[in-house]
């Protein structure tokens, strides 16, 4: 009986090297697995992308709230709306079947409307009462819901994917790969990005957001039109999210609350970078991007976004303004 309980772990033993045995004998070498360099390699790139994608959705939560300091709660629906909007438009039966790139063109038309519609119709009326921030922070919570609860309404809650570019295969990089469609979504995040800096820096309208940001009051008494640069930032910005909210679908698959999940890390880039500064998202959400995918090297992916926020916090310690916020004197 002894002898037979000794021989169950050499047995369980032996079936685990049959494999090796088996590839040695036979002349050839056993499998090996990804070395950690090409890993990392993979990590990066993957981070990257994500990283450029919560920035084009985080950059209108920052300048709306350099402009009017609201904290919107209801941003996350806004790339939810551009997703399901460029679905209905590409895959559903009940739309007219567009090929994806006119979709999400219109998604993001869709989405600019939507946020000048929620402007005009919910904020400024709420700021010229008077409304103090935290009520209209409420507010935004109550807005969230609402828009969540009709697109599960009308899209349902079975993920979906686009009809095009959803299988392909992976382009080499070294040891490491991407396929098409995941590159050009990444080029096209970075060329949407510096089109928004250089709008920011260039332009009439881009001046005047960024001294409405930077003092209310005073941009008011130069001449500038601040209640028509508000409604640009929540046009620019819900645009922005819907097609934030296109490519994340994209890239990974198209759900009811998929805004809402990336709401969190979309507050972690902008609180990052500096609240109230687009650039500051920009970095400060590449960055959260970055330490997500690159904490799953060594730790399980179901805590990747516990290490970005992580991440954050450390920085806020030491820099509380964030990267590339202003410090400000209290008191």
């Amino acid at each position: 009986m002894r002898h037979q309980r000794m021989l169950v772990p050499v047995l369980a033993l032996a079936l685990v090297m049959l494999p090796a045995i088996s590839a040695r004998a036979q002349g050839g070498e056993v499998p090996r697995g990804p070395t950690f360099s090409a890993r990392a390699l993979q990590a990066l790139i993957d981070g990257i992308q994500f990283g450029v994608i919560i920035a084009i959705t985080s950059v209108g939560l920052s300048l709306i709230f350099g402009t009017i300091h609201l904290i919107n709660f209801a941003h996350g629906e806004f790339v939810t709306i551009g997703a399901t909007f460029a679905f209905f438009l590409n895959v559903s039966a009940a739309g007219p079947g567009w090929h994806l790139i006119p979709a999400a063109l219109a998604a993001v038309v869709f989405g600019a409307l939507l946020g000048a519609a929620v402007d005009r119709g919910i904020w400024r009326p709420l700021r010229a009462r008077g409304t103090g921030l935290i009520n209209m922070f409420i507010v935004t919570i109550g807005l969230s819901l609402l828009l969540r609860h009709v697109v599960l309404v009308l899209y349902g809650t079975r993920p979906a994917s686009y009809a095009q570019y959803d299988i392909q295969s992976t382009v080499d990089l070294g040891p490491a790969g991407i396929t098409p469609r995941d590159l050009t979504v990444t080029l096209l995040a970075v060329l949407v990005l510096l089109g928004v800096a250089a709008l920011l820096q260039k332009t009439r309208i881009g001046t005047a957001v960024r001294a409405v940001s930077a003092n209310r009051d005073l941009a008011e008494a130069s001449g500038i039109d601040v209640q028509r640069v508000v409604l640009f930032v929540w046009m620019l910005g819900a645009g922005l999210a819907a097609l934030g909210g296109v490519f994340f679908g994209l890239v990974e698959i198209v759900t009811w609350d998929m805004g809402f999940k990336l709401l969190l890390l979309m507050f972690a880039g902008v609180i990052l970078g500096g609240l109230g500064s687009a650039y500051g998202a920009m970095v400060g959400s590449l960055v959260i991007g970055i330490v997500a995918q690159m904490s799953t090297l060594w730790f399980p992916v179901d805590l990747q976004y516990a290490w970005a926020l992580l991440v954050l916090i450390v920085v806020l310690l030491v820099r509380p303004q964030g990267i590339l916020g202003r410090a400000e004197r209290v008191g």
